[in-house]
């Protein structure tokens, strides 16, 4: 009986909405509405560390205590704040701290399924199930990230090449295209 009540409710407020004069009517969203911060780039979005070694602060200034230390360059990050050039990012395990901008860069990078426990992800050589199996990649395995098509994500590191499905990286959102 509950799901009727809420699709009867929601039924009201759409008629409720159609009935008002069109300039009262509230503005439809774009289906990919990406908020943009004072850089004038999107908001979230994920970039890697361009230092061997980057100090995360608890506030967006060099007067703030240091958090922790990330101790490897090209670690994916996700922006999720920006304040005048500093970056509050958020780390594979969920923590989030400010970074300076000049630490950070625009090269895409991602984690192999971080949350993935013991299970290997295959690296194959197409971007297909059936596919031949060129490697198994480890979790936490630091890849480098060519190209995405929303499905699938062709990945590189030393030595090694190949695609694996986009869902089983960090650092990528599950249907972003990547150039």
């Amino acid at each position: 009986m509950k799901p009727f009540v809420i699709t009867l409710a929601s039924l009201a407020l759409a008629l409720t909405v159609s009935l008002l004069p069109h300039s009262q009517q509230p503005k439809a969203q774009a289906a990919e509405s990406v908020e943009t911060g004072p850089s004038g780039l999107p908001l979230p979005r994920f970039v890697s560390l361009s230092a061997a070694k980057v100090n995360v602060r608890v506030g967006p200034s060099r007067s703030y205590k240091i958090k922790w230390t990330f101790n490897k360059r090209g670690l994916p990050v996700e922006i999720v704040r920006e304040y005048g050039n500093w970056r509050r990012v958020r780390d594979v395990d969920g923590e989030d701290g400010w970074i300076h901008r000049s630490l950070l860069s625009g090269k895409r990078t991602a984690l192999v399924a971080p949350w993935g426990g013991d299970d290997n992800v295959p690296l194959m050589s197409a971007p297909a199930v059936s596919a031949a199996t060129v490697a198994y990649l480890e979790p936490f395995v630091l890849a480098d990230v060519e190209r995405c098509d929303g499905a699938w994500c062709a990945i590189s590191g030393r030595n090694w090449r190949g695609l694996v499905p986009q869902k089983s990286l960090w650092g990528v959102y599950p249907t972003e295209m990547v150039n």
